[in-house]
């Protein structure tokens, strides 16, 4: 295996749609949402270690989750847990790890991966970060996987790419933002966008660069602390130092403002999980009837439900049809399907009203 693989795997979000089972203490990266055995996080680290000698995977979360990942991924080191002491979305722990990344192995190609998709096809994921990395080894370039669309999904972003090339991996033309329902479909006539799933890669070199051109100041506060990374200074100047840093998604800070962007479509099976939605849809998988994890469901006359529940509760449902089902611990959600995007604000009311213990 190439020891100059890395890989960034991102563990540091709440999970705030899949309230009550992801919550501040323990978001769903943790949990085993599928109810396969293992953890998203767990799942994923597995994934990358398939091309990434384990000792190249950074997890990079929050200091709050210190303990959840040395418990589920008891293989890491310490030196392989980066944590962010203030949230400031993903531009700056990125540029904080691929500082640390250089200073370790210049020569370095790396992959920056969320922690909660779920891929089945992992050969096929192998295939394409591969074909990814030995693009980036060879030309200044920053890269990106994107997704073939299935249907004009709201949800997303998109990536417009250059059609006017035969080759597999394509120049992009701009990054678009979630768009509305009739744009999304404009975007799927048009034939040259696929979602934007957040998967990047690039050598450490090219990445630096574009941080150093297009964030000098964001770069310049992070370069300062070359000199103790990878050291035992190290937690000091970040305690110090990272709460300074602009709030910046990696997207804006650098991908859409570079000329050197090219994305790969995947050729592999995706689903990001972001919602109860999501996850009905990749359990149920098109047959119309209740997606069930742990649970034992006797159901009447009831369809297009999401049940989740303590293991081996029995659930007994008559005449619902669209809801999610969620039981856990003290919190019992029945909610309607069309309107999970709404559990995000519908978790401020329960704190508002019964406290932050259960959100």
């Amino acid at each position: 295996m190439n020891k100059n693989n890395y890989a960034i795997l991102m563990a540091g979000g709440v999970g705030s749609r899949f309230w009550p089972v992801s919550t501040q203490e323990f978001p769903k990266q943790f949990h085993d949402m599928l109810g396969t055995g293992e953890t998203l996080i767990q799942r994923t680290f597995s994934r990358l270690s398939n091309i990434i000698p384990e000792e190249n995977i950074f997890i990079l979360t929050n200091k709050r989750y210190n303990d959840l990942v040395f418990e589920q991924l008891p293989k890491v080191t310490k030196r392989q847990v980066v944590l962010e002491p203030a949230m400031r979305n993903t531009a700056p722990c990125i540029l904080f790890a691929a500082l640390k990344i250089q200073k370790e192995n210049p020569n370095a190609v790396m992959i920056v991966a969320p922690s909660d998709h779920w891929i089945e096809d992992e050969a096929a994921f192998t295939e394409n970060v591969q074909q990814a990395f030995d693009f980036c080894a060879s030309k200044n370039a920053l890269m990106t996987l994107g997704i073939k669309p299935t249907f004009p999904n709201t949800g997303y972003g998109y990536i417009e790419y250059n059609k006017t090339t035969n080759e597999e991996i394509k120049s992009v033309n701009q990054f678009r933002e979630k768009p509305d329902y009739e744009t999304a479909k404009s975007f799927l006539k048009q034939g040259n966008f696929l979602w934007n799933a957040g998967i990047f890669m690039w050598s450490v070199n090219s990445v630096l660069e574009a941080f150093q051109y297009n964030q000098p100041e964001l770069f310049s506060l992070f370069e300062k602390g070359i000199d103790v990374y990878n050291t035992d200074f190290e937690d000091d100047f970040v305690r110090d130092n990272y709460g300074k840093a602009e709030n910046i998604s990696v997207d804006y800070a650098i991908m859409e403002k570079s000329n050197n962007v090219y994305v790969l479509p995947a050729t592999f099976d995706w689903n990001d999980l972001g919602t109860w939605g999501s996850l009905y849809d990749k359990i149920d998988e098109g047959k119309g009837n209740n997606a069930v994890v742990n649970a034992r469901l006797l159901s009447m006359d009831s369809c297009g439900n999401m049940i989740y529940s303590e293991k081996e509760k029995i659930v007994v449902i008559e005449d619902l049809k669209d809801f999610i089902i969620v039981d856990k611990d003290e919190v019992l959600l029945i909610f309607p399907k069309e309107k999970e995007q709404d559990i995000k604000a519908l978790r401020k009311n329960v704190s508002d009203k019964f406290g932050n213990k259960y959100v």
